[in-house]
C-alpha cells in the first residue's frame, strides 16, 4: 500500500535537481549525548522543551543505532555509510603514536565514498560546521582539507582541518581565551548554519551541524570556567547541576534553528535530524541510558543506542513514534540520497540500507543484521568500568543481540524485547542462535582491514 508518506517520499525522488521541492538536509549530532538525556526520552535531569516540540512535530525513532560507541568510528560510517573498520578508524583519533597503537590512520581517507559530496555532486551547497574528529589536531597536521570530502565550507573545531579561529585560540580542544566561550559554542555553530541556509537560497543546502556539548567539560556559564583552571576539565566539576546547564543551552540552540525553519525563510523544505554520535560519559549509572547498561565506549545498548527525532514541517509527519524501524547511521548515505535526488556513487555499495521510507514516516523492517567493533588490544583502547565493559564484537539481528570477543570468547545472547538491559545472558539456552551469530560476527570481523 503506497502511504501519503510513500508517495512523498517517491515525488521527492523524482524531483528535477533544481527543484524547489528538493529540501535542505540539517544533520544535528550533539557528542556523548545519552539515550535519555532529552525530556522526551524519558529524561528528568534536564527540561528541554525545544527538543521535546520537536519531537511531537515529527518521528521519534526508539532503536537508532551509531556506527560505534566512541567519536571518529561513529562519524566515520555516519559520513561513508560503511563500517568504520573499513577505513581502519576503530577509535578516536589522536596522535601519531596513539592511532598507530590502535592500529589506526591518522584521519579518514579522502577517497572513501562521502556523503557531502554525493550531495554536492547532485547539486547540494555542503558546509560542516563544528566538531569533526576525522582527522587532524595534536601532530596530524597535514590532514585533508574539508573539500575533500565534498564540503564547500568548513568551520571545524581544534581536531579538524580547518579549525574555526573564532574556536581555537590555542593549540587545544577549547580554552578559556577562545574568542568564543565554551557555553557559547553551540549558540554559534547554530548561527553558522543559519547564515549559511540564507546566503545559499537558490540552492538545497546540506549541512552536518556537529556540536561539541554536551561532552565534557561542562561550561554552562563563564563563573564556571573560572573555575577551572587553565580553561581545562578532568572531570572534578562534571556535576550533574553542570550538565542541566549544558542540557538546557543544547535545547536553547537548536531550538534557535527549528525556528528559523518554521519561519520559512529558506524558501524550500528542510529536514532536520537530531541524534549523537555515542552513549554518555559519565552516565551517572544508568539514569542517562535510560536504565541500558553500559555507555560510551561499550557495545552493550547504552553505548550505541541514541535518540533519533526526524523532523520537517510538511514533509515529515508530526506526532509519531517509531519502535519498529532499526536505523542505523551507516543507513544515512543511501536513504538521504534518495530523498535528495542524488545518484549513488559509481561502484559505491554502502553497509547501511535506504531507509527513506522510515524518516518519512512509514516504519520499515531492515533486511540484514548490523555489526559493531570497539576495543582491538587492551592497553590502547578506554574502556567503561565494571558491567559496562563488554566483548568487543556486537551483532544484531531484529530483537536478538550476541556480543563476543574476536577470539571467539565470553559469548553473551540478548533478547531485546523482553530484556532491552542485557540482564539476562542467553547463550546456554538458544545455543543454535548463539553459535549462528557468533560465526556471523567473527566472520564479520575478519572482513575488515
Amino acid at each position: 500500500m503506497i502511504t501519503p508518506a510513500l508517495a512523498l517520499a517517491l515525488a521527492l525522488c523524482t524531483a528535477a535537481p533544481g527543484s524547489s521541492t528538493r529540501p535542505n538536509i540539517v544533520v544535528v549530532l550533539a557528542d556523548d549525548l545519552g539515550y535519555s538525556d532529552l525530556g522526551c526520552y524519558g529524561g528528568r535531569l534536564a527540561q528541554t522543551p525545544r527538543l521535546d516540540r520537536m519531537a511531537r512535530e515529527g518521528i521519534r525513532f526508539t532503536r537508532c543505532y551509531v556506527a560505534a560507541p566512541i567519536c571518529s568510528p561513529s562519524r566515520c560510517g555516519l559520513l561513508t555509510g560503511q563500517y568504520p573498520g573499513r577505513w581502519r578508524i576503530t577509535s578516536y583519533l589522536q596522535t601519531r603514536a596513539g592511532n598507530r597503537a590502535c592500529g589506526m590512520a591518522d584521519y579518514l581517507d579522502p577517497k572513501a565514498p562521502s556523503l557531502p559530496r554525493a550531495l554536492k555532486a547532485a547539486g547540494y551547497a555542503t558546509a560542516h560546521v563544528g566538531k569533526w574528529h576525522l582527522g587532524g589536531g595534536r601532530d596530524v597536521v597535514d590532514p585533508p582539507k574539508f573539500f575533500s570530502y565534498g564540503y564547500e565550507l568548513g568551520l571545524g573545531t581544534w581536531e579538524s582541518p580547518e579549525p574555526a579561529p573564532e574556536l581555537t585560540a590555542k593549540d587545544w580542544i577549547w580554552s578559556a581565551v577562545d574568542r568564543v566561550k565554551r557555553w557559547e559554542r553551540s549558540g554559534w555553530m547554530v548561527d553558522q548554519t543559519i547564515d549559511f541556509l540564507k546566503a545559499h537560497k537558490d540552492r538545497p543546502c546540506f549541512v552536518n551541524l556537529w556540536l561539541d556539548d554536551p561532552h565534557t567539560p561542562w561550561v554552562p556559564t563563564e563563573a564556571d570556567q573560572q573555575k577551572q583552571p587553565g580553561g581545562r576539565d578532568e572531570g572534578k566539576a562534571n556535576t550533574p547541576s553542570r550538565l542541566k546547564g549544558v542540557l538546557a543551552d543544547l535545547d536553547r540552540q537548536v531550538g534557535r534553528l527549528l525556528d528559523f525553519v518554521r519561519a520559512g525563510s529558506n524558501g524550500r523544505p528542510t529536514i532536520v535530524l537530531f541524534l549523537s554520535d555515542n552513549g554518555p560519559m559519565p552516565p551517572f549509572g544508568t539514569e542517562r541510558t535510560g536504565g541500558l547498561r553500559g555507555s560510551k565506549l561499550s557495545l552493550y545498548e547504552g553505548g550505541i543506542r541514541e535518540p533519533l527525532i526526524a523532523w520537517s514541517p510538511g514533509l515529515i509527519p508530526a506526532g509519531r513514534e517509531d519502535t519498529t524501524t532499526v536505523i542505523s547511521t551507516l543507513d544515512f548515505f543511501p536513504s538521504l540520497c534518495r530523498i535528495a535526488s542524488a545518484p549513488l556513487p559509481e561502484g559505491y555499495r554502502p553497509d547501511g540500507q535506504d531507509l527513506s521510507a522510515a524518516l518519512l514516516g512509514t516504519p520499515t523492517t531492515r533486511s540484514g543484521p548490523l555489526f559493531w567493533e570497539y576495543g582491538r588490544n587492551p592497553d590502547s583502547f578506554a574502556y567503561p568500568a565494571g558491567r559496562g565493559r563488554s566483548p568487543n564484537l556486537a551483532v544484531l539481528d531484529g530483537l536478538t543481540k550476541l556480543l563476543v570477543n574476536a577470539d571467539g570468547t565470553g559469548a553473551e545472547l540478548y533478547d531485546l524485547a523482553s530484556d532491552p538491559a542485557e540482564t539476562r545472558d542467553q547463550s546456554a539456552a538458544n545455543a543454535a542462535t548463539a553459535e549462528r551469530l557468533r560465526a556471523a560476527a567473527l566472520a564479520w570481523r575478519r572482513s575488515l582491514p
